[in-house]
This record gives structure tokens, C-alpha cells and sequence, in this order.
């Protein structure tokens, strides 16, 4: 923190890079590479910008580039163009892979290099520089745990400035930085953009940006938790900048003279002040309660204790309290207010603050639809010192793809390196090699589409990131579901074996349903499926099998038609056709009668039983339950559920009362997105646990089971019947809306419904398949040139346009099955 980054000694160069022609900025120094590098110094600064001729591509970005010139050079960053020309050689200068990318300096030394991607607009290009070059000024925390340790490591030391923000580069993020800049050496500043960091410290609304001031410096008490004050101003650099003014006054002043003649720092700030009218006699008890209301009041007025025995000027006998406005020219009013909560809310209801209209440069009025996704560029950025171990993967180009992917089983991710969610999920799946080292049997590679777009076109790759497996003899076959480490895990080695499974004898069979017979994949799969069959069974078979294969990666099925069959299905109570359920983790065996043999009908059946009867609900698996199309029976809890509640639950599951509804638990401590959910159902929030049934897709009403009554099977049922009697009233209505993404690109709940419905790339009419992109190999050989020559921007609009005909094309899956 007290390393001191001097606004006044340091002087930073940060380069940016690009090998295309612009129009000549007027704002810009244009300087050879020669005669850049000269100007070069210890601690001074610079942003190069390095071009060659004839290109126009980046015209957006150099506008952006051309209005950070002034915030930069303000903080001792100065900016130049640079030209490259033929007689001067450069390595900055025609590298095609370092095109798009933006780099820090300090003097001739190299501090940091970013995607251009990332510096979106001139908020963003100041934001990056001072996050990068305040390093040690500003901790980036994830939970709160880390808060906590800082916390405890400035008492008695330093005060803290902690502030959340919707992400990386946003307007607010540049305020914080910038006040930074100039603060950074007297206050420790926390940043982060975990909302439930932000909402573990207490605050309710997240939507917005928050800032809080720590007093540390004042705890000598290890044990004893800083004082927060938070900021209610909108976060920016101003709105900043004169908090911290308030901060820095005296919490309390005594004064002796006619309060109309005061005045503080509070007045030139526009805030009002407060006098708490004291005498000799009751002093000790009146300083206590100045000092209760100035915490009270930090930040929003000043409060000063006003020594009644000491004035010539008369104050009325019966006045405890004098208020003050900012505004000149205003007589002061006397007061009578013997409640603390009354005094406050007299200044809270009189407060006169006079907007602030900043720079248009720093306007934070409503927030830029267009920027990065919140959470996912900001993971980028925040694990971009992050060394991955890329040597666990191969990295295939153009020339490699097709030996490799041919030679062996190979699961191939396609990403680009200029997208956030494709770099984010690249650490997911390091992840995944790190964990499969020296035990798979599959090969994982990876391929960026930025560079070898000719091959993401032939594997028919619409869109980013995405992971296929190759097999010998067998078509492509892309994963669909979440984007992280365990569910990418479990795709995989659920594939290590062929679907369904030939099991050839009893005992085999009875292996199988143990779960003996594949017990290292039974982690992965808490649930087998067993098709019995008779051998004369062949339509039925065939159309299992077609559903074993389009369920494989996310659930292990098997298959068994032997002349003894029907000492299983005896054993197992079930007539042919049917399936086994073996449930490993109860260690039960349900049967299933097959009515219907068509592989669309098999793959519900299965899919429905992998649901569970009381499940907890999360973010993952709230699609496969909301699919059903009932009305939501949930338990919220904070922590884990009560054993007894449970039992009665699935007492009325079993005896068939709950059949109309979906019952399920949400554990806060787990999904904390529940308390949001909660306050939209309750004002105020009442105390845990909570039943509440909601009918979101007839009506939105939400009904609340009587807090008062305990969680048992007879008051579940009476008020179930109160409920289909219409004899209970609903808590409030939902409004009937659609959850859309912030960006089409970043469109997480489509994901989530594509895990959730298991969908393929097989059998899709009028969609072309995989193999059918393959075998178009000589026309996408022809269309190479042109791909190579358009300008990124242009591939990446093609690219969602793709995405969207490959979309419909999903679409048309889901309806088939």
C-alpha cells in the first residue's frame, strides 16, 4: 500500500499496438519507431500506437484511444502514434499475432500488455492503465474472507476505502482507480466485483456500485470490527474525491461562538451542519451524543458541540439543537429534539446536495449495455497473471488438426483468443487436463479460431467457446453443457466407454446394477440405466440404443437381451420391454415399463428419472425442475435442511399429495441469489425457514405457508386444500417478464437449457450434420482466401450470425424429441 506511486516523480509508457493506417489524429504525436524509442525515459510516459498503411480497421478504437489522451496525460501518461516504415525495423511493428493487443510501459521496460478488446471505450483504457500501474495500491478480493485479513492487518494502521463495481473498465471502476491515483498512499483501496462479497458486509442493493470508507486506523481492539461508512453518492470521481473530504474532517468539533458565523469543510462541500447545544452541567452526556450522531451523520452533514455557557449570542432556553444549511444567506434554525433518530432524520429530510454534473468524459448515468459481461471479462482480466499449464494440452493449427484428431480419441476445444467467455472457459478446461493428467486415455487439445478460422469453419464451429470429442469410426459429438470444470469433467469420462453397454450375462448384469462393474464412473453418474429386452425385441432395441447413445456423457446406460432375460425382469418385477433404474447413492432398484419404445419417449423417461423428489434447487439445476411446467413447492433455508421437514415432504411426495407441484429446498448459504428472491416474495423478510409455492407459469401469484404453523404432514396437507379451494390468499404476483442476457454473445441460460436437454448435433433435419461439413471440404477450401483477408470485426458478425442459424437449428432438435 505505502509504496508510494508518486503522481508527481513517476511517469509511465504504455504502447499500443496495431498494424493498420488511420487518418491522422490531430491530438496524437505521430513519430517514427526510431524517434519514439529515443524519447523514451525512466519513469516517463508514453502510448504508442504502432501502424502500417492502408488498413482502416481500427478507426473505432483510435477514437477511443484520442479521448483517453487528456485523462492519461493528466496522470503523467503521455500518448504517441507511431508509424512503422520500411526503413525502420521493429518488432512492434507487423507481428500479425500481437495485433490487437495493447501494451504497458515504464520507460523501456514492459509492464503489462492487454487485449484492445478490453479497452472498449476511454473509461476502460484509463481504468486498465491505473488498475494495472496501481497494483499494490488497490487489492482485487474475491470473498470475504480476504476483506476480513486486510481488515485485520491496517487496525490501529491505515484506514480503507472498499468499493464494489459492476466490472472492469465501466465508468465506475474508472472513478475508483482514479481516486486512487491520488489517495492511494494515505488509504489502502479494496476493489472487487463479487456481488456476494458485497452483499455479505450487509448491503442489500447490489445493482449499483458501492463505496465504503473502513475507520481501521481508530480499532486497537483486534476483536472489534472497523466502522463502515458507505458512500450513498453515485461512485463517481468527484462524488469520490469530496467524500473522502468528509472522511478526513474531524468526526466532531466543539466551537463557542454564534453558530451563524461557523464554518467548516462540511459548508464548502455543500453539506449542512448540525450544532448539538450543550452546557457545563450535562457536558460528558452531550459530547456522547454528538459523537453517536456524527457517526450517524458521517458523510452526509458536520456535527459540532456547541458550548451554551461560553456564548454571548441568546439561544433559545428550550433548544437542544441548531441547524445549519449550506446554502448562504439562510438563518439557522433552532430545534428541540430529544431523540437521536429524530435529529437524523431532520438532516436526512432537509439536505440540500446540489447535483454535480461532471465532464461528459465522466458521465455515469446509465450504465453501457454494450461493454464486457460483468463476471466473466472481469475473470479474465483478474487471472491474467495466472500461469496456466498449456503444455497439458496439444495446441493444434491448421496443418495438425486433421493427423491428430485422426490418429487418436481426441477431445478438442475451439475457442477464440479475443473473446472473454472463450478465455474464461480455457481455464476451466486446464482445469479439467490438470485433473485427467496421466490417467485418460483421451487427448485434449485446443485450436484458436482467431487464428486458423479455416478449420473452426470445416468442424462446422459456429460459435464460442466449444468443446467436441473424435472418436474412430464414429461422428463428432459436441458438448452441451455448463461451461465448467466438473460438468466438462464428467462429459468425458462418462465417454471413456461406449453407450449403451452389451452386458452378456446375469452376473454381469447384476454387477452393473450394483455398480461395481463401473465403479470408478459411478461419481459421475449417480444413476444406471439397464434395458431389458427379449432377444426377438429388435425395434425396441434399436431405438434404446439410438437413446443410450444420445443421453452418453451424462448417463450410463447398458443394455441386455439374452435368452435368460427373464430371470431379471422376474427378479425385478418388470415386463418386457422395460428399464432398471439402479440408484447408487440409495441404494435402490426401480422398475420402469416400456409403453412406448421410441428412442424420443426413452430419452424423457431417463431424463425425468434422474430427477430427484426433494431436490436442492441451484443455478445449475433450477431448468431441469422449472421444465416440469409445476408450480415450485420450495423450502428455503439457511443452511441445511431440517431432517423432520424433509421426512414430511416426501411422506406427501409418496403418498402422491404433491404429484401436481415440484417440491425442493434452497439452501441461502449455498445459492445466496435466494435472499433476492425472497425479498421480491416478502416485506419485510420474516424469519427462516420459509415454504412458499410459487406459480410462475400460471398466474406468478406466490402463496406463504403459515409461519406460524409447524412443518408437518397434517398442516401441509390442510393448507394444500386451502390452496385448490381458493381459500388462501397470495403474498404478491410476479410480473410477467422474460430474463434476457445483457448480450446475445453472452446468453448463460440458453446454455444451462442446453445441458439440461442434453441436445446433440445428430439426426437434425435440414441442419447440416458434422459429417456433412466435412465432406464439404473442397468448398471451404475455395471460400479460404476471402475468410483470411476480412477484417475480424467482420468474422466475428458472421460468427453470430452462425450462431443464430445454429440456434434455430437446436431449436428444431428440441422439437423432434
Amino acid at each position: 500500500m505505502f509504496s508510494g506511486f508518486n503522481v508527481f516523480r513517476v511517469g509511465i509508457s504504455f504502447v499500443i499496438m496495431c498494424i493498420f493506417y488511420m487518418p491522422t489524429v490531430n491530438s496524437l504525436p505521430e513519430l517514427s519507431p526510431q524517434k519514439y524509442f529515443s524519447t523514451l525515459q525512466p519513469g516517463k510516459a508514453s502510448l504508442a500506437y504502432f501502424c502500417q498503411a492502408d488498413s482502416p480497421r481500427t478507426s473505432v478504437f483510435l477514437e477511443e484511444l484520442n479521448e483517453a489522451v487528456r485523462p492519461l496525460q493528466d496522470y503523467g501518461i503521455s500518448v504517441a502514434k507511431v508509424n512503422c516504415v520500411k526503413e525502420e525495423i521493429s518488432r512492434y511493428c507487423g507481428k500479425e499475432k500481437d495485433l490487437m493487443k495493447a501494451y504497458l510501459f515504464k520507460g523501456n521496460i514492459l509492464l503489462r500488455e492487454f487485449p484492445t478488446d478490453t479497452l472498449f471505450d476511454v473509461n476502460a483504457i484509463v481504468a486498465h492503465v491505473l488498475f494495472a500501474l496501481l497494483f499494490n495500491e488497490v487489492k482485487y478480493i474475491t470473498n470475504l474472507e480476504d476483506l476480513q485479513n486486510i481488515e485485520n492487518a491496517l487496525k490501529g494502521k491505515a484506514n480503507i476505502i472498499f468499493s464494489y463495481v459492476r466490472a472492469i473498465g465501466i465508468p465506475e471502476h474508472r472513478a475508483v482507480m482514479e481516486a486512487a491515483f491520488v489517495y492511494g498512499t494515505t488509504y489502502q483501496f479494496v476493489l472487487t466485483t463479487e456481488i456476494a462479497l458485497l452483499e455479505s458486509i450487509g448491503s442489500e442493493d447490489v445493482e449499483y456500485a458501492h463505496l465504503y470508507f473502513f475507520h481501521c486506523k481508530l480499532v486497537l481492539d483486534l476483536t472489534q470490527q472497523c466502522r463502515r461508512t458507505l458512500m450513498e453518492q453515485p461512485l463517481t470521481t468527484l462524488n469520490i474525491h469530496l467524500f473522502i473530504k468528509t472522511m478526513k474532517a474531524p468526526l466532531l468539533t466543539e466551537v463557542a461562538e454564534d453558530p451563524q458565523q461557523v464554518s467548516t469543510v462540511h459548508l464548502q462541500l455543500g453539506l449542512p451542519l448540525v450544532f448539538i447545544v450543550s452546557q457545563q452541567a450535562t457536558y460528558e452526556a452531550d459530547r456522547r451524543t454528538a459523537e453517536w450522531v456524527a457517526w450517524r451523520l458521517l458523510g452526509k452533514a458536520g456535527v459540532l458541540l456547541l458550548l451554551r455557557d461560553s456564548l454571548e449570542v441568546n439561544i433559545p432556553q428550550d433548544a437542544n439543537v441548531v441547524f445549519k444549511r449550506a446554502e448562504e444567506g439562510v438563518p439557522v434554525e433552532f430545534l428541540v429534539l430529544h431523540d437521536v433518530d429524530l435529529i437524523i432524520s431532520h438532516v436526512e429530510n432537509n439536505m440540500h446536495i446540489e447535483e454535480i454534473q461532471e465532464d461528459e468524459d465522466n458521465d455515469m448515468e446509465g450504465p453501457d449495455i454494450d461493454v464486457q459481461d460483468d463476471e466473466v471479462a472481469e475473470t479474465v482480466f483478474r487471472d491474467r497473471k495466472r500461469k496456466l499449464p498449456l503444455e497439458l494440452t496439444v495446441e493444434l493449427t491448421e496443418e495438425t488438426f486433421n493427423a491428430t484428431v485422426m490418429a487418436s480419441d481426441s477431445i478438442v476445444l475451439f475457442y477464440a483468443g479475443w473473446q472473454a467467455v472463450s478465455m474464461a472457459f480455457l481455464q476451466s478446461y486446464i482445469d479439467v487436463a490438470v485433473k485427467l493428467k496421466g490417467t485418460s486415455t483421451m487427448l485434449l487439445t485446443r485450436i484458436n479460431c482467431a487464428d486458423w478460422s479455416d478449420v473452426c469453419t470445416k468442424q462446422n464451429v459456429t460459435e464460442f467457446p466449444i468443446v467436441k470429442m473424435y472418436k474412430k469410426g464414429e461422428n463428432p459429438v459436441s458438448y452441451a453443457g455448463m461451461l465448467g470444470t466438473e460438468d466438462l469433467l464428467k462429459f468425458i469420462q462418462l465417454n471413456r466407454i461406449s453407450y449403451p453397454v452389451n452386458i452378456i450375462s446375469i452376473q454381469e448384469a447384476e454387477e452393473y446394477l450394483s455398480g461395481e462393474l463401473y465403479k470408478d464412473l459411478i461419481s459421475y453418474s449417480s444413476v444406471s440405466v439397464l434395458g431389458l429386452f427379449s432377444p426377438t425385441m429388435k425395434t425396441a432395441k434399436e431405438d434404446f440404443s439410438e437413446a443410450g447413445n444420445y443421453l452418453k456423457g451424462y448417463v450410463i446406460t447398458g443394455i441386455y437381451s439374452e435368452e435368460d432375460v427373464l430371470l431379471l425382469s422376474t427378479k425385478y418385477a418388470a415386463s418386457l420391454p422395460a428399464l432398471l433404474l439402479a440408484r447408487h447413492t440409495e441404494g435402490k432398484i426401480e422398475s420402469v415399463p416400456l409403453a412406448s419404445t421410441h428412442a424420443q419417449d426413452i430419452v424423457q423417461i431417463i431424463t425425468d428419472a434422474l430427477l430427484e423428489m426433494f431436490p436442492e434447487i441451484t443455478v445449475e439445476n433450477l431448468p431441469s425442475y422449472f421444465r416440469l411446467q409445476k408450480p415450485l413447492l420450495i423450502l428455503f433455508s439457511d443452511g441445511t435442511v431440517n431432517p423432520q421437514y424433509k421426512k414430511a415432504i416426501l411422506t406427501l411426495v409418496k403418498q402422491k399429495y404433491l404429484d401436481s407441484f415440484t417440491p425442493c429446498w434452497l439452501n441461502l448459504k449455498n445459492t445466496p441469489v435466494g435472499r433476492g428472491i425472497l425479498r421480491a416474495y416478502f416485506d419485510p423478510l420474516p424469519p427462516l425457514p420459509l415454504l412458499v409455492l410459487v406459480n410462475l407459469h400460471s398466474g406468478g401469484q406466490v402463496f406463504a405457508f403459515p409461519s406460524d404453523q409447524a412443518i408437518i404432514e397434517e398442516n401441509l396437507v390442510l393448507w394444500l386444500k386451502k390452496l385448490e379451494a381458493g381459500l388462501e390468499n397470495h403474498i404478491t404476483i410476479l410480473p410477467a417478464q422474460e430474463w434476457k442476457p445483457p448480450l446475445p454473445a453472452y446468453d448463460f441460460l440458453s446454455m444451462i437449457d442446453a445441458a439440461t436437454s442434453h441436445r446433440g448435433t445428430r439426426k437434425v433435419p435440414k441442419c447440416m450434420k458434422e459429417t456433412d461439413v466435412q465432406e464439404n471440404d473442397k468448398e471451404q477450401h475455395e471460400d479460404k482466401s476471402a475468410v483470411r483477408k476480412e477484417p475480424i470485426e467482420t468474422l466475428r458478425i458472421k460468427h453470430w450470425n452462425r450462431s443464430m442459424k445454429s440456434r434455430k437449428c437446436r431449436k428444431t432438435r428440441q422439437r423432434k424429441w
